[in-house]
């Protein structure tokens, strides 16, 4: 598919303003991780909290600002006032001859918006013109996306919680801001070592930040985009040092604790929320009278997912700070809900504060439900598996999948993530949320505790149901990746449906409990490969539905993140292949385009080119060219540039046998718990057990 020339629409509207400076890259293609500063061990996690951040004290000027030589007092030349009249006379001529002043430029820095354009237009026949994949310069390329991406929020939007890349927009979300955009991508940028971009974000956090804004606001999105991006640019900065390195971080520097100490502000304030008859948290929390708030739909029920989605976040805070009370409060979370014994370890999408009960019978792994089983097996590989409750909780709701939500579709037979909007005992619903792509690499992380596959088949715990679990994971993965090849843009909808037989093939039909023949793929039999011809006339198309209303792509990183955990797990090079091909997709299909013009050029003249000013979610991606919604994320830095970084990048870097990503890819160290954090609860018998 050649790629479209842009039309000279809104989204190609010039921008005045040049952005900051921005550091080339410092990676090495050959080595991997050479240039990072990864070779050497990382320093030991630092609990210090003493000190307090100075507010008043100038942090160093930002490395990219211009600084002007100082005037010299050499004789003065005679010659000099003809060339200050010769300047004037130009600076008359450029004022009357407009048109010969370029749309943008960039005070002679390099343009990567400009190179990425002349980029884009080669993506038609890269792949066949790759003889081999070159990961390093793939994992580069993803950096610049995000280098053009941020130069764009810092030249329109700097400061503000929205940007909308097309028309310039910007928006906060209550006054003040909550840094959600600056906040949320710091440590994306401290993984890809972009240290004067880091400066600038934290010369504003230490200046700007402020968490008392009389405000309700989402407990659950800002615990975790904001006080997750905290700590983890907390611990990013004190193990990995040579990663965006800046000195007010340094160990005894006056700077040090400035991350830890916004997030423990940020914590105080959001465990107003817990305050409830239950324990549950209320959706919302004023932030300046640190007040819950009760969700004003849904009869004032919480989203399950989102009370039960904190944990990783609350947990490590008390790992840092040694205060309980995180740890207690996010605990209680979770012995409420398993209070009520959810049938097979599946669990409604609604529950309420007031008294802890689940309001509704849907059960699902998109939107409201998702979460909730990705923080189980986190949660205990956080704690270095000393919490086995969190397993067993795990192992429970991936039998209930199995039986209950897993199905095959008609012709292709693509193994489906359904929906059980009406309960377990009503029909499935073969519908998924892009959300829900987040869970095969969540099994096969379950399934290996995040080692190579290799390594997890040697170990005395594995059995038949961790092999059929990889198998699962591979074909969710397999399914997910249809939503984006059978799309225009290759891009994947919001959500899909897919076409049942008029007796939908469960796998609890076909496989109820695990295969006890020893045979591995016996799955082998009912699944098809994705075959692709150029007329689209592919069988397995046949069983995927786009509605009008799900056409839209908001630039998710769920897939993507899949990608990275199969890759990791078990190595095969395919995951790193399509997630190319997703990247590729993105940048050709979302890039926000403005006119970049030689001197002397007429606008959409010859003279003229073009430039990537950033990206925007879609509207409908199936549309060429497609629509967009002028709305840039804050995860598309946050999550999905991160993941296509890391599934780029050299196994060991930012490793899964050492870190969790809590739900917004922000990575926490595992820790051993001890003293008064530990698991403070223990599982009351089930009625069939009494």
């Amino acid at each position: 598919m050649s790629f479209q020339t842009p039309y000279p629409t809104s989204s190609l509207t010039p921008s005045p303003r040049p952005g900051g400076r921005l550091s080339p890259a410092n990676y090495n293609s050959r080595t991997g991780l050479a240039g990072l500063g990864l070779s050497s061990n990382p320093a030991s996690l630092s609990n210090k909290l003493g000190g307090f951040f100075e507010q008043d004290r100038p942090l160093p000027m930002y490395k990219d600002k211009p600084h002007f030589a100082p005037r010299r007092t050499a004789p003065r030349k005679k010659w000099r006032p003809l060339l200050a009249l010769l300047g004037l006379c130009t600076l008359a001529y450029l004022f009357y001859n407009q048109s010969s002043i370029p749309t943008w430029q960039r005070s002679g820095s390099y343009d990567k918006g400009a190179e990425l354009w002349n980029w884009m237009q080669t993506l038609e026949d890269s792949s066949a013109s790759e003889k081999y994949a070159d990961w390093g310069a793939r994992r580069e390329k993803v950096r610049e996306v995000f280098q053009v991406s941020w130069e764009g929020y810092e030249r329109e939007a700097w400061g503000f919680d929205e940007y909308h890349p097309v028309s310039g927009r910007n928006k906060n979300m209550v006054e003040g801001g909550m840094g959600w955009i600056i906040v949320d991508s710091l440590d994306t940028m401290i993984m890809m070592n972009l240290t004067s971009q880091v400066r600038h974000a934290r010369q504003w956090i230490a200046t700007s930040l402020q968490y008392d804004q009389n405000h309700d606001v989402s407990t659950f999105e800002t615990t975790i985009r904001m006080l997750g991006g905290l700590l983890s640019a907390h611990y990013l900065s004190t193990n990995y040092p040579t990663l965006a390195p800046i000195k007010d971080d340094d160990p005894g520097a006056a700077g040090e604790d400035l991350y830890i100490e916004k997030a423990t502000d940020l914590a105080d304030r959001l465990l107003g929320a817990f305050e409830t008859h239950s324990g549950i948290p209320y959706s919302s929390v004023n932030l300046n009278t640190s007040r819950g708030i009760r969700s004003h739909s849904d009869g004032g029920a919480a989203s399950t997912a989102e009370a039960t989605s904190v944990q990783l976040e609350f947990k490590y805070m008390a790992k840092l700070t040694g205060e309980a009370e995180y740890w207690q409060a996010a605990e209680r979370v979770m012995e409420v809900v398993d209070e009520q014994e959810p049938q097979d370890g599946l669990v409604p999408i609604y529950i309420h504060p007031d008294n802890g009960k689940f309001t509704s019978k849907n059960v699902r792994l998109g939107s409201r439900g998702d979460s909730y089983y990705e923080y189980l097996i986190k949660q205990y590989l956080q704690t270095s598996q000393e919490e086995p409750i969190y397993k067993i909780m795990w192992d429970e709701s991936m039998q209930g999948i199995r039986k209950h939500l897993l199905a095959f579709s008609k012709e292709s037979k693509l193994m489906v993530l359904g929906e059980r909007p009406g309960g377990l005992t009503r029909p499935i619903l073969p519908k998924m949320d892009h959300l829900a792509c987040f869970m095969p690499g969540t099994i096969a992380l379950g399934a290996t505790s995040g080692l190579p596959l290799s390594m997890a088949r040697k170990s005395p715990s594995w059995n038949q149901q961790r092999e059929e679990e990889i198998l699962i994971s591979r074909e969710l993965m397999k399914t997910c990746w249809a939503t984006y090849l059978n799309t225009k843009t290759g891009l994947a909808p919001e959500i899909t449906h897919f076409v049942l037989g008029d007796e939908p093939i469960m796998m609890s039909d076909k496989y109820p409990t695990p295969s006890k023949t020893g045979s591995t793929f016996e799955m082998s039999s009912i699944s098809q490969p994705l075959t692709t011809t150029s007329d689209g006339s592919d069988p397995w198309r046949k069983d995927i539905i786009v509605k009008n209303n799900d056409r839209h792509n908001l630039q998710r990183p769920e897939t993507v993140e899949s990608l990275f955990y199969m890759y990791r797990v078990t190595g095969d090079e395919i995951y790193r292949e399509w997630g190319w091909e997703m990247f590729k997709a993105f940048i050709k299909h979302t890039a926000v385009l403005e006119e970049k013009q030689s001197r002397l050029s007429v606008p959409g003249g010859a003279g003229s080119s073009w430039r990537v000013k950033g990206f925007t979610s879609l509207s409908n991606v199936n549309s060429i060219p497609p629509e967009t919604r002028d709305n840039m994320e804050s995860f598309w830095m946050a999550e999905t540039l991160k993941y296509f970084y890391l599934l780029f990048s050299d196994r060991d870097f930012i490793s899964l046998e050492e870190h969790v990503f809590n739900t917004e890819a922000h990575p926490f160290p595992r820790f051993k718990p001890s003293g008064d954090l530990k698991t403070g609860w223990e599982r009351k018998p089930r009625k069939d057990e009494k």
